[in-house]
């Protein structure tokens, strides 16, 4: 008697039903470290910027620890870390959408064709992402609170609930606002809908930050209580509340803020958990676009103005970038948004100056490190035309020009609406002088970073800037710019400072030609020492910036 041999599907059964049944949990744990590792094979230079970014932060954690654990038995120890947890768990929860992050495992959706149960999913990527430096960071500052507040022995053993209850509350968080927002944030017009969340983000932050300036002129901590009163009662904050209630004796109080952390933690994985099932079972349609009709060949449209050549061509793609590209454009107008928000809301204040459009200057003058990286692997047709360093001249110049096609005047825009505002025309010129010498210190520090520093931008997540491994290098090529940038217009600042001491105010004048020529001798600095870079390092440049 002859059997049927057995369908595709019931062989597939065991294998599915193995998969489903294998423990998630530690395989995602070690997934999480073999992106680390894997990461930092290769090179030596970007091993290097991961450790020294991990040394930093473990150093900065430490000074933070030791100083909240100063605070124990200050008056107002509790008001400070109630509020730190809080704005701790506000940075968890937005900044893993709009920061720099190169965590693969954020996007639940390369799972969807895995065969895997949400709950034991939701446990696996819990654990994973309490791998990192951001938790590490997290339990340090969780560590140093709970040391500030807690007092007695209910205070010690509501401390030791504590800790762990704001780290998972905080990494649950995130996780849960990222998978609510994948399909969001991974679709075109949704990433420029998410566009506009970081920019309300960014100016929600300042702000934020003036209002503590006001609140701090005008009454210091004890201004903060009342707000202090209602935030130990949100989740996750609420568990450094629940520490200090205990130390003051106040047990149905701490019982109540517990209840509610654990309550709030509950309930956040029970929605991520609904999220991520929805993600996995529903089609994403999201990335359809409708077709438009097309321009005709040759119409160059509003970039016509640029000239029909290498150094035109290279300022219309980099500017393209700026206007089609979601990360590039996010970048662009949160800089120029900040750039104008802080000085002019300063000036209102009365306490306004002109040179704080340097901050606008600077902001943007970001822009020019890690130029190649915004390519991503298309970068290797720009690589076609890069044979000689006097080739990488020409690319990084054209660069550098369609950055300053739009930083120069923006600088002078805001030093003008500074100037107008707090009536000190004045200064107007040492203002855009000053301005543009830190502009063509960061173009020239750019210009080497992109060459020394180059990573690579995925293009797959809206809320990954950075590729797995090569955070400590994108952090350490930006950094050390930045510095290198204040170093190299050390003079010119050096030069108001001794001109508004020596009350020559009838001389900053000369600060706006000198700037400008500055920052015209610094830009050309550093293109020409960045070019012959360029040029010797190509394959790895090609390498690292196609990563993503």
């Amino acid at each position: 008697m002859s059997t049927a041999p057995a369908t595709p599907t019931a062989q597939a059964a065991p294998a599915v039903a193995a998969v489903a049944d294998v423990s998630l949990t530690p395989l995602f744990v070690r997934l999480k470290l073999s992106l680390l590792r894997n990461g930092l094979k290769g090179s030596s230079k970007r091993k290097a910027a991961w450790i020294g970014s991990l040394v930093l932060s473990l150093v900065v954690a430490g000074f933070v620890t030791l100083g909240l654990a100063l605070l124990r038995g200050h008056a107002h120890a509790g008001t400070v870390v109630v509020l730190l947890a809080a704005i701790l768990a506000l940075g968890w929860a937005f900044m893993p959408l709009f920061f720099p992050t190169g965590d693969e495992t954020l996007d639940p959706s390369r799972l969807v064709m895995l065969p895997l149960r949400p709950r034991p999913l939701v446990r696996a990527l819990l654990a994973s992402s309490l791998v990192g430096i951001g938790p590490v960071f997290t339990l340090c500052l969780a560590v140093g609170s709970v040391v500030a507040v807690a007092r007695g022995a209910a205070g010690v053993l509501a401390g030791v609930v504590a800790v762990p209850l704001l780290v998972l509350g905080c990494v649950t968080l995130a996780r849960a606002v990222a998978t609510a927002n994948v399909r969001l944030l991974t679709s075109r017009k949704g990433r420029d809908l998410a566009l506009l969340s970081g920019l309300l983000i960014a100016v929600g932050a300042q702000v934020a930050n003036f209002a503590s300036q006001r609140l701090f002129e005008s009454g210091g901590l004890t201004r903060l209580e009342p707000v202090e009163a209602v935030v130990r009662w949100l989740p996750p904050a609420s568990a450094v509340g629940m520490v200090d209630s205990a130390g003051r004796g106040a047990y149905l109080e701490a019982a109540a803020q517990f209840l509610i952390t654990v309550a709030a933690l509950v309930g956040l994985l029970w929605f991520w958990e609904r999220t991520l099932t929805r993600l996995m079972v529903t089609p994403d349609g999201s990335t359809l676009a409708a077709s438009k009709p097309r321009k005709e060949p040759g119409s160059g449209g509003s970039w016509s103005p640029l000239a029909d050549s290498r150094t035109g061509a290279t300022m219309q793609r980099t500017l393209r970038y700026a206007v089609r590209d979601p990360k590039t454009k996010s970048a662009w107008v949160t800089a120029l948004a900040i750039g104008l928000i802080v000085p002019v809301v300063n000036a209102l204040q009365g306490a306004g100056s002109v040179y704080l459009a340097c901050f606008g200057a600077g902001m943007l003058g970001v822009q020019m490190y890690n130029q190649f990286g915004q390519d991503t692997s298309a970068f290797w047709m720009v690589a076609q035309t890069i044979s000689t360093p006097h080739d990488a001249y020409l690319e990084l110049r054209a660069r550098a020009a369609a950055l300053a096609l739009v930083i120069v005047p923006y600088t002078v825009l805001v030093t003008a609406v500074t100037a107008g505002l707090i009536g000190d025309w004045g200064a107007f010129p040492a203002g855009v002088g000053v301005s543009l010498a830190l502009v063509g210190s960061m173009l020239c520090t750019g210009a080497l970073a992109s060459a020394h520093f180059a990573y690579s931008i995925p293009s797959d997540g809206a809320f990954k800037n950075v590729a797995p491994g090569q955070g400590g290098l994108a952090w350490a090529g930006i950094g050390l710019g930045m510095l290198a940038s204040v170093l190299i217009c050390a003079p010119v600042i050096a030069l108001t400072v001794f001109l508004h001491v020596a009350d020559h105010h009838d001389l900053t004048w000369i600060l706006l030609p000198l700037g400008t020529a500055w920052a015209a001798l610094a830009t050309w600095a550093g293109l020409r020492l960045a070019a012959p870079a360029v040029s010797r390092k190509l394959p790895e440049i090609l390498m690292a910036v196609s990563k993503g």
